[in-house]
């Protein structure tokens, strides 16, 4: 693997500053005066990977809980203290983090923020709540299971890394969801939610001081731990089926290992918008615009900080399957053999297009900047990004094709299946 380009790290965007509590949590501010609003996040580095088997799952039960009630609040002062100042509340649970999330008026932040505190801090997690959500989270999991790309996500990532926890689904399991405690609930939020392992991002029209004093005031008592990490998972490969009832259709993701966060992935990141991003990739011009073997298809870059998935997904009829394979093979093989330098200038710009987007949404810069403090312990600028990405050659991006189908792949396909289609799909990719 090459080295990374020798570039001089620029400072983080101009109005963004992080301050670090005695106790380890962060607060990044991030100015942006030209706006009225205000978005406000609290990061956790706890979700699934950092869950055994038996506790699969507790990440996402604790967000929805949360919002149940504190030592002062019940769940509907939580709910109209937010809302009586118009102010959207939100959560999410990832594989490495959950998140909560308000936005609202600049001139409440400080409000929003106190309310966050209580929601992350002094969640009491009420056991006649805790009977109402599980029902909700049930009816959540229910709803995943019928959804054939998400079954086939969750195959994938265990063909990827098989019994790493990183391959643990974040809904969890059916009889976790039935059978967790308030004592369990608590316990988690005992060993994982530390100073260490938490980032408070703040964007908008804000004043930074008054933000860090804030902060202080909701997190500084925290207790400072240590930072929640787990090892490396190694990359395994290999296919995964189910059969779906209710779908006539196959759906499948197909992936090779890319580098991680900690590593050079700017070659993989430019490969996975040339090969699928646009409707003239490669990726869509062949496969739906010349060929229609498919309806749906798309190819995504998933980089954690320590590992790297190239994704492809797709849905055909199971009669098309062996085409679509067949045609993948060949595109796939065309890249590892020569770049096109027209579809490298497209992939180049429009990385720089979707990282200018980014730039211009809130949530966006805080969610980016936490990722970069959780994995380079500095927020990174975007012309850092961008600057790498065009230092990336093509002789780069096609070795990291070639580097991709010397590894082998991880395919799960659900639905309506094509006998044998997977087998004989990773027998012509291991032809050379």
């Amino acid at each position: 693997m090459h080295a990374a380009p020798a570039l001089t790290a620029p400072a983080p965007e101009a109005g963004t500053a992080v301050h670090t509590l005695p106790n380890g949590v962060r607060i990044v501010t991030i100015v942006q005066p030209w706006l009225d609003s205000v978005s406000i996040s609290v990061f956790v580095r706890a979700g699934s990977q950092h869950e055994s088997r038996r506790l699969n799952g507790i990440s996402h039960v604790v967000e929805h809980m949360a919002f149940k009630g504190t030592a002062s609040r019940d769940c509907q002062r939580i709910n109209l203290d937010a809302e009586r100042l118009g102010a959207e509340v939100n959560a999410h649970t990832d594989k490495d983090h959950t998140a909560f999330h308000m936005n609202g008026l600049a001139q409440h932040a400080g409000a929003l923020l106190r309310m966050l505190g209580d929601i992350v801090r002094n969640s009491s997690f009420p056991q006649s709540e805790l009977e109402r959500e599980r029902q909700v989270i049930l009816q959540e999991y229910i709803e995943d299971e019928d959804d054939p790309m998400s079954t086939a996500y969750k195959l994938f990532d265990h063909a990827c890394y098989g019994t790493h926890p990183v391959a643990q689904a974040v809904i969890g399991t059916r009889a976790n969801i039935e059978r967790f405690t308030r004592d369990e609930l608590l316990g988690h939020v005992q060993r994982l939610y530390s100073g260490a392992n938490v980032i408070v991002g703040v964007a908008g029209r804000i004043a930074p001081a008054a933000i860090v004093d804030e902060a202080q005031a909701a997190f500084g008592s925290m207790p400072a731990g240590s930072e929640n990490s787990l090892a490396p998972p190694a990359w395994i490969g290999g296919s995964k089926t189910r059969r779906h009832a209710g779908s006539s259709q196959s759906h499948l993701v197909l992936g090779f290992p890319i580098p991680p966060l900690t590593g050079d992935y700017h070659a993989s990141l430019l490969a996975t918008a040339l090969f699928g991003e646009g409707m003239s990739s490669p990726l869509m011009d062949s496969l739906r615009e010349r060929r229609g073997l498919v309806y749906h298809a798309s190819c995504s870059a998933d980089v954690m900080a320590q590992h790297g998935q190239f994704v492809l997904e797709a849905s055909t009829s199971p009669g098309q399957l062996d085409e679509l394979f067949t045609e993948l093979a060949v595109l796939l093989r065309q890249q590892a053999a020569a770049i096109d330098p027209v579809g490298l200038e497209r992939a180049r710009n429009q990385i720089a297009v979707r990282s200018l987007r980014s730039q211009q949404q809130p949530f966006r810069c805080v969610e980016d900047a936490a990722q970069d403090l959780f994995v380079h312990g500095r927020v990174c600028s975007r012309a850092e990004l961008l600057a790498r990405i065009q230092a990336v050659t093509a002789d780069e991006v096609q070795q990291a094709f070639g580097r991709m189908l010397a590894a082998p792949p991880a395919l799960a396909i659900v639905g309506k299946l094509a006998k044998g289609a997977d087998e004989r799909f990773l027998a012509q990719l291991a032809e050379h």
